[in-house]
């Protein structure tokens, strides 16, 4: 009896070490940190991202948190600017980048993503009283309209390709979108293109603009991770796959943005 007494509390003492017996996943992953998930964001991208109080929540926050607890590790949200997140994924800074980014072939030749888990629409916030009524107007012969966009988000990346490099627009970027949505507020740029969500936040906060009707974009959002962490990666990618399975990932989202 004594014996099996001293099996069973050695075996207790070994699951202690590795912070609960039959977490063999988190005991087998590499991260930043150990027994964390480090998450780097930009924390003014509502719904996804945003501070309410002392705390960042949003649907990105929450599927973060989701995939930690299925891989036994604790989250950790790191927020910085937007076009850091990246380098700093890359870098070996952060184990994952969720801020609403979209994947793009130029990303991906520098980091990893992670199967979809959102679709985002890019849209141009204007004026009421602006001339530009709508995508269309963007690209009319003649053009020289003045983009304000987030620094290194799609919107900017979008717009910098189809508008600036063809000589129809001029961008103004700037490190947050709020700066860029203010900028239009007081006349520095004819319009914003941002993603949807945080533009519908930024017209209710503010009188006298409008989104126009049609959408500049379509695209899917992913979660950045680490070329080289192949086993982190793959761990991730499975507990978000299976989180949108069981509806998970769709019921955080409808949380934040209710289903019309």
């Amino acid at each position: 009896m004594k014996k099996l007494i001293a099996i069973a509390l050695a075996a207790l003492m070994i699951c202690a070490l590795f912070a609960g017996c039959g977490n063999k996943e988190a005991a087998g992953l590499k991260t930043v940190e150990p027994g964390k998930l480090i998450m780097a964001t930009n924390a003014a991208f509502p719904p996804y991202e945003f501070i309410e109080g002392n705390e960042i929540v949003g649907i990105d926050a929450e599927i973060a948190g989701a995939i930690a607890d299925k891989l036994g590790l604790e989250l950790q949200i790191d927020d910085m600017e937007f076009d850091s997140i990246v380098e700093s994924v890359k870098g070996g800074k952060a184990d994952i980048g969720l801020a609403g980014m979209t994947v793009t072939p130029e990303r991906q030749e520098v980091i990893n993503f992670t199967a979809s888990y959102a679709t985002g629409v890019q849209v141009v916030i204007v004026t009421e009283d602006s001339a530009i009524a709508s995508v269309d107007d963007l690209f009319a012969d003649g053009a020289m309209h003045i983009i304000g966009v987030q620094r290194n988000t799609t919107g900017d990346l979008y717009s910098t390709w189809d508008l600036e490099d063809a000589g129809l627009a001029t961008i103004d970027r700037y490190s947050k979108g709020a700066d860029a949505v203010q900028a239009l507020l007081t006349g520095k740029v004819d319009c914003v293109v941002i993603d949807n969500e945080p533009a519908k936040a930024f017209v209710a906060a503010n009188e006298g603009l409008k989104i126009l009707d049609t959408a500049y974009a379509v695209e899917d959002y992913a979660a950045a991770m680490n070329k080289d962490n192949t086993e982190l990666y793959e761990a991730v990618n499975k507990a978000l796959e299976e989180l949108i399975a069981d509806g998970t990932v769709k019921s955080i989202v409808e949380k934040y943005i209710p289903a019309e």
